[in-house]
């Protein structure tokens, strides 16, 4: 019997977060919680800003002219041409060049930086100081800039450095290259330094003296029994830390921290509690499929096995050898927007040319289908002394397409399990001993039996537990890609999340790791969930999404898709519902649109959706 709730180290205002975290998935448990405290540094600052002004009629001619007059012309010679007082010339060059736009020679010299405004029909002003905390984080290794500072709060906690070696040497502000201050106020989400708009940070000096402030984290120790794995995690509220928790299981992997000092948690009792875990999570499958044959039995003393026969409160109905290919079928057929199978093995007198055309079918209706498979523990134990799925099977799978060309059959080791599932829709779901993606080929009766559930209590609990899996596998393809920078595991990643109806968690991803580039995918992905009304047509994620675009040039590679996603999806939302489209396009989204030519300066909002109503 592993720890009750009560016996495991974990904070009192704790508890309830915990009951959150472990809420979200049946195969997370944490095992201790504690809160600490740590410390950041405070620095005010001042940083000047310059930004341009529409230059007016006299300053543009002096301009062109000292670009375009061979040899370039004087103050006196330009006031001469134009028939003005020179003292207006000279008045006018003089602010030109306090704006570093002429040179101080003479005749008039344009500088590189005059050109560039030049080009954008503008002209820099006099820089202006604004006020900043820069706040040096030990944790994140980061810093950040706010404009509100940071209040001092006593906090009677245990101190992280007390039992972890953290580097609080105070960063020299001062010392830091423009360009690093630059970039750290971009990424702190304030709007001044904008180079794409002429707004740019010129310097930045330190005005006050650097201030320690507390702030209150906490530490989680979670195991996960699908993966079968412990993890840290470091939290401030709810928000996840990840670069800190990253840091803290390197160190824990590294025998240089300690759980039992942290946090009192031994190895022994670690391994005890894995063990028991594992077990009871086991039980629980156990327990599941026993009350649907339970169901299934119920169900067989009324009535004979038949393979339609719904009641309004769902039923379990049991079925044998020959049933069970044509219920698989036309469980398959009637699906409307998602089939999730977990088979432990997969080979080609399944997966044949009737096979691989059904599922071309539902991926022409658009049916998000999700297929995992292993049985080992370790992927790589699977290949002994055949795999559980070959290559060219697999290939065939991932080669089913969208009429859009787009990938619909996302295949996957999940491993660790002998059970074999199908749920459709989250309305049907099948299980039992037959291997739904594997035949040996003599097609001879063998005995085998499963249960069609449509229960909606028992189906939901299914899907859950296999949902997880493939969301559990889609975060570690996640991470993966982030580590490698790899767009292909990336994009593995959005489509299963895609088809889990979790675009949310896939923008918020993008957003978070500024991969900019995923946009137009996350958007075929969102444009799928419009058309089967997973995702309402008034979702805020839309909104989110259209933020990102003043982050992204119109130089990008990708801007080609993303000008055709956008069109796509706008299109499908304003087909249905034109009001909530227009309300999308705000004065700032449409000039994005037009900088972007996602619109055409001509088009107008009202026009842009009249086209697709």
């Amino acid at each position: 019997m592993f720890l009750a709730s009560s016996a495991k180290p974990i904070d009192d205002n704790l508890k309830n977060l915990v009951d959150e975290i472990e809420a979200q998935s049946p195969s997370l448990s944490v095992l201790a919680a504690r809160q600490f405290r740590y410390s950041l540094r405070q620095t005010p600052v001042e940083i000047n800003i310059k930004e341009p002004r529409q230059f007016n009629v006299l300053e543009e001619f002096i301009i062109r002219a000292a670009i375009e007059f061979q040899p370039p012309p004087t103050e006196n010679e330009l006031a001469s041409v134009l028939g003005l007082d020179s003292v207006f010339i000279q008045t006018t060059t003089a602010t030109l060049r306090s704006l570093q736009t002429l040179s101080a020679t003479s005749p008039i010299t344009v500088t590189p930086e005059g050109r560039s405004f030049y080009e954008k029909g503008s002209v820099p002003q006099p820089p202006y100081p604004v006020q900043l905390n820069a706040i040096t984080d030990p944790l994140s290794d980061k810093i950040t800039f706010q404009a509100e500072s940071l209040n001092e709060t006593v906090i009677n906690l245990p101190d992280l450095a007390d039992f972890i070696t953290i580097d609080n040497t105070i960063t020299d502000i001062s010392v830091l290259p423009l360009e690093e201050i630059q970039k750290s106020i971009q990424a702190s989400g304030l709007a001044l330094h904008m180079p794409e708009e002429g707004k740019i940070v010129t310097s930045c000096k330190i005005v006050a003296s650097t201030q320690k402030i507390w702030r209150k984290i906490s530490l989680f120790v979670i195991f996960d029994a699908l993966e079968d794995k412990l993890s840290i995690q470091i939290r401030s509220g709810k928000q996840i830390l990840e670069s800190a928790s990253n840091w803290l299981e390197v160190l824990h992997a590294e025998g240089k921290i300690s759980l039992q000092a942290l946090c009192e948690l031994s190895t022994e009792t670690i391994n005890f509690e894995r063990e028991a875990i594992l077990k009871q999570k086991n039980t629980q499958i156990e327990a599941r499929l026993e009350n649907i044959r339970q169901k299934a039995l119920e169900n067989s003393g009324k009535s004979s096995n038949k393979v339609d026969n719904s009641t309004v409160g769902g039923e379990a109905i049991q079925l044998r050898d020959g049933q069970i290919s044509q219920a698989f079928s036309e469980v398959l057929n009637s699906a409307k927007s998602q089939v999730l199978i977990y088979s432990p093995w997969v080979n080609q007198t399944v997966v044949n040319e009737k096979f691989l055309t059904l599922l071309q079918k539902l991926a022409n209706r658009r049916v998000w289908i999700l297929i995992g498979h292993g049985i080992g523990r370790r992927q790589e134990d699977e290949d002994k002394p055949i795999p559980p799925i070959p290559p060219e099977v697999e290939k065939k799978l991932r080669a089913v397409k969208t009429p859009d060309g787009l990938p619909w059959v996302q295949v996957f080791w999940l491993g660790d399990s002998h059970v074999k599932e199908v749920i459709v829709d989250k309305e049907i779901h099948l299980c039992g001993s037959h291997n739904w993606l594997y035949y040996r080929g003599d097609y001879l009766p063998r005995g085998e039996s499963v249960y069609k559930v449509t229960i909606p209590h028992q189906v939901q609990e299914a899907y859950e537990f296999l949902a997880n899996r493939f969301q559990n596998h889609a975060q570690k393809l996640w991470e993966n890609a982030l580590e490698n920078r790899d767009s292909k595991l990336a994009i593995e990643s959005l489509y299963v999340w895609g088809a889990l109806g979790m675009e949310d968690i896939a923008l918020k991803e993008i957003q978070q790791n500024n991969w900019l580039e995923l946009l137009p995918v996350w958007l075929n992905v969102a444009l799928q969930g419009l058309r089967s009304k997973n995702i309402q047509a008034d979702s805020a994620i839309f909104k989110t999404a259209l933020s990102l675009l003043n982050q992204v040039s119109i130089e990008e590679a990708f801007t080609l898709q993303l000008q055709q996603g956008w069109r796509k999806v706008v299109g499908a939302i304003a087909t249905n519902n034109p009001k909530t489209a227009l309300n999308l396009l705000s004065d700032e989204v449409w000039a994005q649109f037009i900088r972007l030519n996602i619109v055409q300066d001509k088009d107008s909002p009202n026009d842009f959706i009249l086209q697709y109503t």
